[in-house]
């Protein structure tokens, strides 16, 4: 019996209809891939299934007593407190009162006589509740995603913030889980990990990704959304793709007969006076019925038209590093030897927190190495792909995050107005007047790409440039960085592109050290693949504990052992800000990154230093920081 069906679902905002009469069955067990190019609402597809926004018509019938989680693009902000307070929230009110009773049991294992009092009501609520089963059932689960229960939330990185959030809707135990774009932030042994829990899982999945090989991988069939209608595919990319051209072949061939006829009527109806004297009533509305059918076909959408050659050649020689170690005041990459030349496609891979990003800003020339050499080539212009899209204003126009003001942009020597250039690239004039804000995941990653192939580079840094992008934009982008004739620096954590743009592959697998390999992901050592595939994510759970209730006294401590010392009010207070302070230094950190990245400070040697000098002093403020949390959490 299906979970879930949907019957006829129609849903339009404004002219154009998202979902126009859409049928889809989920049976239990299987595992859905979304497919689709960005903007045709596949999104507002899981929100439809998951009851977060209503169709305009049309029937949905779930099984009785259906629970379903959803893990959405972007992870709500401000989020605080542990691992365990995070996912327990999860289960409402229930989850609550097991966090509540988690920080009162800590309290009092360390000697707080208040907490050890507050604890009995809580833990008689609980009792009413059911609630010992569900806080092992919240224990089990973070056990399960490999997660440390007491590591608090805001420190932790983009994938891990993404797991603990899918801990989160586990908790609930869905019979259906709704996930979009599980794989953006998340490295390669994490991808992995991901792969293998929803295989095992058993439970029924729908997702949107457009990471080739992780939907290779998942799927048991791909459905494609295209102008508001499902086409279902076998779970195989070559195989949708080659099913997705024989149906816009024969689609183009009917309409192309429809077309013809559609002309031949026209002309008939135009015919003298002699010829309207004598029509046929019926032929006449007839064409009435091909002009309305006509005006209510919609087209598809043109495809991406990116193309990018530098104005300037390099040196033959880019970048050569001898021995270079890169870090602070202590090396995070070290004994980097790399000859990068001209033409060159170079991929780096490794996990979150490795040092990718170290190691490019010392390649660069942004840092110097503190031991070892950097030889930058001569006649160098870099274009940068900012990961963290922080050079997109929110509260500017399409166009004018593009064009900065100007009507006409400089395209590879030609003069072209900036609406036809952002044509290029799937926006619309009215789509191009729209604020930043607006803009979906994959449509500001094209925004990006706009705006950096309006620069004369000789030398393209990508910072993951595919989260994001639907597959055919991918592929677009493949091609051109293929056919580039300057030289690319790629980062990213999607196997099948660095397949097939790479030339060489540097490996950062998270010790300091990095290794060299030709060709891609496929033409990498055996080991090398299992180490970064067995990285993050990669230790067992601890097995299922039976049900526990506490006992309503924290134990003594043992004869000759120290209880931990209670905080002062002046240290449980600076305990309680730091969090903040170190988000507000990481976002600190990020945005100074970000802004030694672009072309003007780049050639502001004063600008540079200045920012250099303060990156050190956040980096030093931060590690500060971190000790005094330390110190204070172990009392």
């Amino acid at each position: 019996m299906a979970l879930l069906t949907l019957r006829n679902i129609h849903l339009a905002y404004g002219m154009a209809a998202l979902l126009d009469g859409i049928n889809l069955s989920l049976e239990p067990g299987e595992r859905v891939a979304i497919a689709g190019r960005n903007g045709e609402g596949k999104s507002t597809l899981l929100k439809v299934i998951s009851s977060q926004i209503q169709a305009d018509s049309g029937e949905i019938t779930r099984q009785d007593g259906l629970t379903t989680a959803y893990l959405t693009q972007e992870l709500p902000p401000g989020i605080e407190g542990s691992v365990f307070d995070v996912v327990a929230e999860g289960l409402g009110e229930v989850g609550r009162l097991l966090e509540r009773f988690h920080h009162l049991s800590q309290a009092a294992a360390g000697g707080d006589m208040q907490a050890l009092e507050k604890m009995g009501p809580v833990q008689s609520q609980l009792d009413a509740l059911d609630g010992w089963s569900l806080q092992n059932r919240v224990e089990t689960t973070i056990s399960r995603l490999s997660l440390d229960p007491e590591a608090p939330f805001a420190a932790l990185s983009g994938g891990l913030k993404r797991r603990v959030w899918l801990a989160r809707e586990l908790v609930q135990r869905p019979q259906l889980l709704l996930l979009d774009e599980p794989t953006n932030h998340l490295d390669v042994a994490a991808i992995r990990w991901l792969e293998e829990f929803l295989i095992d899982s058993g439970l029924t999945v729908v997702f949107i990704s457009h990471d080739r090989q992780f939907m290779e991988s998942v799927a048991t069939r791909i459905l494609e959304l295209d102008r508001g209608h499902l086409y279902e595919h076998p779970p195989s990319i070559e195989e949708f793709r080659r099913r997705q051209a024989e149906r816009l072949e024969t689609e183009a061939s009917q309409r192309a007969e429809f077309d013809r006829k559609l002309a031949q009527e026209e002309t008939w109806i135009r015919q003298g006076i002699k010829a309207r004297r004598t029509r046929n009533e019926g032929r006449v509305r007839a064409l009435q019925a091909l002009r309305k059918k006509r005006a209510e076909r919609r087209e598809r959408g043109g495809q991406v038209k990116m193309k990018l050659s530098p104005e300037q050649r390099s040196g033959r020689l880019v970048i050569e590093a001898e021995h270079a170690d890169f870090g602070y005041e202590q090396p995070i990459v070290r004994n980097v030897n790399l000859l990068l030349q001209r033409g060159d496609a170079l991929g780096i891979v490794g996990p979150n927190g490795a040092g990718k990003t170290t190691l490019l800003r010392g390649l660069l020339g942004q840092m110097p190495p503190l031991s070892g050499t950097v030889k930058l080539g001569t006649q160098l212009e870099i274009a940068y792909f900012d990961q963290a899209r922080a050079r997109l204003d929110e509260s500017t126009t399409v166009q004018d995050a593009v064009g900065e003001g100007r009507d006409r942009v400089m395209v590879n020597g030609e003069s072209r107005h900036i609406l036809s250039y952002l044509e290029d690239f799937l926006f619309p004039p009215a789509r191009a007047r729209q604020p930043v804000s607006a803009l979906s995941g994959g449509e500001r990653n094209r925004l990006l790409l706009a705006k950096l192939f309006l620069r004369p580079a000789n030398l393209l840094v990508l910072d993951e440039p595919t989260n994001d992008l639907d597959v055919e934009t991918l592929e677009l982008l493949e091609q051109l960085l293929i056919e580039y004739t300057g030289t690319v620096i790629v980062v990213s954590h999607d196997r099948s592109f660095l397949d097939n743009v790479a030339t060489s592959t540097l490996v950062l697998p998270g010790d300091g050290s990095v290794e060299e390999f030709v060709g891609g992901w496929s033409d990498l050592p055996e080991r090398v693949t299992r180490r970064l595939l067995e990285g993050a994510g990669s230790q067992a759970p601890t097995p299922e504990a039976p049900p526990k209730k506490p006992a309503a006294e924290a134990p003594a401590p043992a004869a000759g052992s120290v209880a931990p010392r209670k905080l002062s009010y002046k240290d449980a207070r600076e305990l309680e800000a730091l969090p903040a302070r170190i988000e507000t230094l990481e976002q600190e950190q990020l945005a100074i990154s970000t802004a030694m990245t672009d072309p003007e400070t780049l050639r502001d040697g004063t600008r540079m230093r200045d920012l250099q000098t303060r990156l050190e002093q956040v980096e030093a403020e931060l590690a500060q920081c971190y000790q005094r949390w330390e110190q204070l959490e172990s009392g």
